[in-house]
């Protein structure tokens, strides 16, 4: 008998694919999969990638999940904070919602709304000091997609002193699974395929984040929706401080990490490369006529930047290898 894990929100795409790592990791035994609309439907029914996994679909409350040893919340934003009070103290959470993740409640009521509900053990480990505040930690809030493929580009160079944290410019694409599984007319194939479109210009929910993550004083970011179903490919700029070598910078900080790769010179990143990983693929330079600093970095947003990310924090929190169940590598074509 492994440890024992549950998932909350199980029919939405980061719970689906949450329950296909599970059910591929050498530890975890899935004991349950809560939903809303869809309980007592068979998982397999919602997510037909999943046939042969013989469970069906419980009713999101805490009577069926608290007999897990960790509970994954791939809930909504704003609907983790209640379920998680409701479960007992002993039982780790990891949250992949937004709904723990900033120190700052202004910030939560601008780019949220409502009442913040507090800050748990921010889910990054390649960040200095991380892996340890997650290993040692009952409560972890998981990074946002488009937060983790800016922040893991930008903060060693912030750190370094070498990218001015008051002067940086995102510009992200990101496939249709990162808006949910919910039917909204935008996200219909007609619309989507043959088209690039602009949202949340100006005004993007992981902008906080990043900025708390990276030491960023000052980043504007411009999400673009792409036709595709999954990936997020991130273009981060940022004016230098010194005429050190961003590549170098980035290959000096992730030297040791299994799940972050810098390309080597001359390789770009792209999404499919990543596609079913729980890797990030980086590449840097300078720009010859701007000379800002240049990062691309691309990750599967349903893998490091979702449920990949969360098993990688549950394996630190439960005391196991910290790359169980999870792949360095992507599935292609």
């Amino acid at each position: 008998m492994g440890i024992r894990v549950a998932v909350a929100g199980a029919s939405g795409y980061a719970g689906g694919e949450l329950l296909r790592l599970i059910a591929g990791h050498p530890e975890l035994d899935l004991v349950a999969a809560t939903a809303h609309t869809q309980a007592g439907m068979p998982v397999a029914a919602v997510h037909p990638q999943l046939a042969g996994l013989d469970l069906v679909l419980g009713r999101t409350e805490a009577a069926g999940l608290a007999d897990a040893d960790l509970v994954f919340l791939a809930l909504p934003h704003g609907q983790s904070a209640a379920l998680a009070a409701q479960l007992p103290a002993g039982v780790k959470i990891v949250d992949l919602g937004a709904d723990f993740r900033l120190h700052d409640g202004d910030a939560w009521e601008r780019y949220y709304g409502g009442t913040h509900a507090g800050t748990w053990t921010y889910g990054l480990p390649e960040l200095p000091g991380r892996r340890a505040a997650i290993a040692a930690s009952d409560r972890v809030a998981n990074t946002g997609c488009y937060a983790a493929t800016v922040i893991l580009a930008l903060a060693p160079l912030i750190a370094a002193g070498v990218a001015h944290p008051a002067d940086v410019v995102v510009v992200a694409s990101s496939g249709t699974s990162g808006a949910g599984r919910s039917a909204k007319v935008n996200l219909l194939a007609s619309e989507v395929m043959g088209d690039l479109s602009p949202y949340k210009v100006g005004a993007h929910q992981h902008v906080p984040e990043i900025k708390q993550a990276t030491g960023a004083t000052s980043l504007s970011m411009t999400p673009v929706l792409a036709p595709m179903p999954r990936g997020i490919l991130a273009t981060v700029t940022a004016r230098p401080l010194s005429d050190a070598d961003p590549r170098a910078v980035l290959q000096a900080a992730y030297a040791d990490e299994p799940f972050v790769h810098v390309l080597p010179a001359g390789g770009w990143p792209h999404t499919a490369a990543t596609a079913g990983s729980n890797s990030c693929h980086l590449q840097a330079t300078l720009d010859v006529d701007s000379g800002r600093i240049v990062v691309v970095s691309a990750l599967d947003n349903l893998g490091k930047g979702a449920a990949g990310q969360a098993v990688q924090c549950a394996n630190l929190m439960l005391g196991l290898p910290e790359t169980a169940g999870l792949s360095v590598f992507g599935v292609a074509p």
